[in-house]
Order: C-alpha cells, then sequence, then structure tokens
C-alpha cells in the first residue's frame, strides 16, 4: 500500500479538523431518509419494500464502495482519494432534488459509494497522521458523524413542508457536503504525489479482517435497520411525523456519548470484551423493551436510549480494536475495507427484509425481531473479535 508524503507543514490538528468536517456528512444523508420515509412513499406512490430497497441500495454502494477504496487510496493516495469520495457524495446528495424514484435511487447510490470509500480512507488516515490517540479520535469522529445524523434526521421534516416535498429537502444535505469538500481541499492540497504503487490486494484471509467483517455485519444490521424503521414503526403506532422524527433524532443523539465513553474506557482500562458486551446487552435491553412494550410508562424514550447507546457504542469499538491490532496503516485500511465493505453488504439486507416482512405480515413484530436476533449473535462474535490476531 502506498503511503503519501505529507508536506511538514500538514498538522494533525489539520487533518483532524478535515475528518471532522467530513464525518459530519457519513450518515446524515441516510438517517434523513428514513424522517420522510412516509412521505417518500406518498409523494412516489411506492411500497414498503421498495422504501426499504432504496436505503438498502446505499447499503451495497457503501459496500463496493469500501472494496474499492484500497485501490483508489493506492493509486491517488488517500488524501486526495479522499476529495473524490466527497465529491460523489456531494453529486448522489444533489440528484435526489427530483422527486422520481429514479433520481432517489441513483442518488442513494452516489451518496453510499461516497460514505463508504470516505470510511476507509478515514481509517488509514487516523493511523497514519492520529495514531497516537487513535481511540479519542475514532471516538470524535463517530461523534461527528452522529451529530451530522441528529442534525438532518431533525431538520428534514420542516424543511420537507418548507421546500415542498420530502426530494427537495433530501438535497439540501448537498450544503454540508460541499462545505467538507472545500475544508478537505485545503488538506489534500498539502500533500505529495504517492512515490510508488504496491499491491491492493485486499487481505482476505487475514482473521482480524474476517472477524470485523462478521462483527460489522451484525452492527450495521442493527444500526440501519432500526435507522430505517423505527420512525415508520412508531408512526403505524399513531405518533405524528414530527414526533416521530424526534425518536430518530433520540437514536442518533443519544449515541454520542456512547460513541466517545465506550472505547475510552476500553482503551483505559484495556478490557474491551468486557464494554462490548456491555454495549451489546443495553441494545437487547432497548429492542426487548421497544418490541415488547413499545409506549411504556414513560413512553419510548428509554429504550430508545438504550438501543442507541448499545449501537451506537458497536462501530467505534470495533475501530478502535482493529486500530490496536493494525501493524500498519496499510493493514488497518485494508482490514476497514473487507469488514466495512462486507458489513455493509450485510446490513443491505435489514431494511430490505424488514421492509418485506412488513408487507407480508402487516405487523412491525417480525422486522423487529430481525434486529434482535442480530444483537445476540453479536453478543456471541464479541469474544471472538477480542482475542484474534491479525
Amino acid at each position: 500500500m502506498t503511503q503519501v508524503a505529507a508536506r511538514p507543514d500538514v498538522r494533525p490538528a489539520v487533518v483532524l479538523a478535515g475528518v471532522l468536517l467530513i464525518s459530519l456528512n457519513l450518515r446524515a444523508g441516510l438517517a434523513a431518509y428514513p424522517a420522510v420515509l412516509e412521505q417518500v412513499r406518498t409523494e412516489l406512490g411506492i411500497s414498503s419494500g421498495v422504501a426499504g430497497l432504496v436505503q438498502s441500495t446505499a447499503l451495497v454502494a457503501m459496500g463496493i464502495g469500501s472494496f474499492v477504496a484500497v485501490r483508489l487510496s493506492a493509486r491517488y493516495g488517500r488524501e486526495r482519494a479522499m476529495t473524490g469520495a466527497v465529491a460523489v457524495l456531494l453529486a448522489g446528495s444533489l440528484l435526489r432534488y427530483v422527486p422520481s424514484l429514479t433520481a432517489l435511487v441513483v442518488g442513494s447510490l452516489g451518496v453510499g459509494t461516497g460514505i463508504g470509500l470516505a470510511g476507509v480512507f478515514l481509517s488509514g488516515l487516523v493511523k497514519e497522521h492520529l495514531a497516537q490517540r487513535a481511540g479519542l479520535v475514532t471516538g470524535l469522529y463517530v461523534v461527528s458523524m452522529l451529530l451530522g445524523s441528529t442534525i438532518a434526521s431533525s431538520a428534514v421534516v420542516p424543511l420537507s413542508g418548507a421546500l415542498g416535498g420530502p426530494s427537495h429537502a433530501l438535497a439540501t444535505l448537498a450544503v454540508p457536503a460541499a462545505v467538507a469538500l472545500a475544508g478537505w481541499l485545503l488538506v489534500a492540497a498539502r500533500t505529495m504525489p504517492p512515490p510508488e504503487r504496491t499491491a491492493t490486494a485486499l487481505p482476505w484471509r487475514s482473521p482480524l479482517a474476517r472477524v470485523f467483517a462478521a462483527y460489522m455485519v451484525l452492527s450495521s444490521m442493527q444500526f440501519y435497520g432500526w435507522l430505517t424503521w423505527l420512525a415508520p414503526y412508531y408512526q403505524d403506532r399513531g405518533l405524528s411525523t414530527s414526533r416521530a422524527a424526534l425518536l430518530l433524532s433520540l437514536l442518533s443523539l443519544a449515541q454520542i456519548p456512547a460513541a466517545l465513553v465506550f472505547p475510552a474506557l476500553a482503551e483505559r482500562h484495556h478490557r474491551w470484551l468486557a464494554w462490548a458486551l456491555v454495549a451489546v446487552g443495553m441494545s437487547l435491553v432497548g429492542a426487548v423493551g421497544i418490541l415488547v412494550l413499545p409506549d411504556g410508562v414513560l413512553g419510548p424514550w428509554p429504550w430508545v436510549v438504550l438501543v442507541a447507546m448499545g449501537v451506537g457504542a458497536g462501530f467505534p469499538m470495533a475501530l478502535t480494536l482493529v486500530s490496536w491490532k493494525s501493524r500498519s496503516p496499510a493493514e488497518a485500511s485494508g482490514v476497514t475495507a473487507v469488514g466495512l465493505g462486507v458489513g455493509y453488504l450485510g446490513a443491505a439486507v435489514a431494511p430490505l427484509l424488514m421492509g418485506v416482512l412488513h408487507d407480508l405480515t402487516g405487523s412491525f413484530t417480525a422486522p423487529l425481531l430481525v434486529l434482535l436476533v442480530a444483537a445476540v449473535v453479536m453478543g456471541l462474535t464479541a469474544r471472538r473479535f477480542s482475542l484474534v490476531q491479525p
């Protein structure tokens, strides 16, 4: 894998600022869509299965982007390749302005591809420029990512009303993407061309990559399953669109402390498995609560917080462990590419399967059971992940 030679004036703080700007965009497009999913169904006249397929399409694109990222970073350097990734995300966001199913699907493909590419580039950039505080930095960029999704999911409903429809509202996410692109150009402009090109084969035989991939499938299934269908589930139970969007915002917002605290505790005490299992337990309790007592004594809010904190810890905890176990930026990028690529492709099953199950049964019980099972299997996978070697 090529190592990009950076000029001395590219300070870690500059790289971190660019990373955080980009991270704001890495869940926003995916979080905004579910908040207006029912409006999109009405506007375009589509079923729950097709609506879920749109989100699954974005996840498939994320997986493919993750696989391609290693080759692109070797050819152009991580910094320059990141510029292209954000540009693709920006173009996809703009395309969703057109109120048609074709534009929504193709735009979602662009958003997903950009996110998939950027996720792998970020892992290598953290290992290369910010390795001494990998746990903290990973937590910070995941927090930035979650802030972006929180703002997007809470703003898209009023924007839909103000701009005349959900398609126009989804296209406003091109604005933060354009800001991120402008900011990242400052980093890319200060890097030297890649000194050489080396092998770009993905580490499919790596035990670390394989178990990371399995873990990410289960973690991502829960994240994107809840992200896509939590709001429609509670709307089906009589909650208004605006209050359901608030639940979706809470799902993102409550992940922030978990994304910061869990990796930091694991790093400080060197007890990754214990904290990983605590996170899984929280998501399990929350999922059971939403399924069995959806309205509860205090309403759905405590259950959503538990799910959010459990699911929110999974992704940064996994990335932190990969950073600890990887021996170089190249290895970190390769393992991340395999894990995220397989994880996103596997996770793409969840929104589609849940939508189809809802169409077939007329109920959300079967769809929610999919997420419950995923949490149980994730807990069983955590121990192997904690012990595996590269």
